[in-house]
């Protein structure tokens, strides 16, 4: 049993007159989570329903104040499961906290996309988003030690909770071929009603071939035969639904700093190699500079959203070629971090350091990812 990180904060948010609403990609563990805090309501009465369900899309979606109360009546708790396939489910839901105040209400969704627009609006200041990813390095290394052992394989195959549970190397790339052309697609595609499978394959392909890079729309539009405008949407769609996500570059107007074009990274380094289909050991590949890139940044992100710090995250490049692979900006105070997957060390850019003075640089390599993602 790996206890996940975010438990402790659903349980303090899951209160009378709240709804608690936790995203993720599919097969993140969400489902399992939300039984788990079911199962530790012990004395309360509790409500479990299932959003796919089409009976339950039927009473979540009527819009009527007294099929609601009496679905809802006698109960402390409403837990409902992949809640995004519930037309209006944010107006059902305010009518629900609005005439039964005392119930307490989890949702979970497997896309960010049209959940967080359904519920934001109608529930202002009485709903608050949290977000699953696969597990992170803090939820399953114990030890610095541990860690080190565990990284080939982690760097390789990623941590989606199925896949890091498997001891078969051979099953944990099966259980990826199918996330990667089953679960995670088909949230994609439904996001839009898309129905361009091959189109998003090839653009995530261009994607992982390019992590560390800045990206140019013109490039991937040419590449696709497409418009930047297609790009771009699916893109967004591919972030909305926790496969890929961005950063920006930081820039303080220094003349040099390029900011315009984003870089893509992928949550699950997993699902990277499973797009390109290499899943390779580190000591074979020529891409583990990439790589280490990868699931230092994505793990860090996931590190400061779990601890609640109030991060801003950018990646810095000037148009000489001076670049720092990720920028975290916390109350004002910046902290530049270059990944190193060997043992070469880097010095902090001349232009960063003349123009960040009270910047702090730090290079992080396999000696110190234990303090950097703990």
């Amino acid at each position: 049993m790996i206890a996940r990180n975010i438990t402790t904060e659903l349980l303090r948010n899951l209160k009378p007159g709240n709804v608690t609403i936790l995203f993720g990609a599919r097969r993140t563990g969400k489902t399992f989570l939300m039984h788990k805090i079911v199962d530790s309501l012990k004395d309360k009465k509790v409500l479990v329903l299932n959003g796919e369900d089409f009976e339950v899309m039927e009473v979540l979606s009527s819009g009527k104040q007294s099929v609601l109360k009496s679905l809802v009546a006698n109960y402390d708790y409403l837990f409902i499961d992949e809640a995004q396939n519930i037309p209006d489910i944010g107006k059902n839901l305010k009518l629900l906290i609005d005439s039964v105040p005392d119930l307490a209400i989890f949702a979970t969704g497997s896309a960010s996309f049209d959940l967080r627009n359904k519920v934001g609006a109608p529930l202002t200041g009485r709903s608050r988003f949290f977000y699953l990813y696969p597990f992170s390095f803090s939820e399953i290394s114990d030890n610095y030690i541990t860690a080190l052992q565990q990284l080939p394989i982690n760097i390789i195959y990623g941590s989606y909770p199925q896949v890091f549970l498997e001891e078969s190397v051979k099953e944990k790339r099966h259980i990826l071929e199918n996330l990667k052309n089953g679960y995670l697609l088909k949230d994609v595609l439904a996001l839009d009603n898309l129905k361009d499978s091959m189109f998003v394959m090839d653009l995530l392909k261009l994607i992982a071939f390019q992590i560390g890079n800045d990206v140019s729309y013109n490039e991937l539009a040419r590449s696709l035969s497409t418009t930047v405008k297609t790009v771009k949407r699916y893109l967004e769609i591919l972030e909305k639904a926790f496969v890929i996500f961005s950063l920006s570059g930081f820039s303080r107007n220094l003349r040099k700093e390029i900011s315009k074009s984003p870089r893509f990274y992928f949550w699950d380094n997993g699902i990277r190699n499973a797009v390109i289909s290499n899943f390779n050991m580190p000591e074979t590949r020529s891409d583990m500079g990439k790589l280490w890139e990868n699931y230092c940044i994505s793990e860090r992100l996931k590190k400061q959203q779990y601890n609640q710090t109030f991060s801003n995250f950018y990646f810095w490049r000037t148009y000489d070629q001076q670049e720092i692979d990720l920028i975290e900006e916390v109350d004002g105070r910046i902290f530049a971090f270059e990944f190193k997957w060997g043992d070469k060390s880097a010095k902090i850019p001349t232009a960063f350091k003349d123009n960040y003075l009270d910047s702090e640089f730090t290079v992080v390599n396999k000696l110190n990812m234990y303090e950097f993602l703990e």
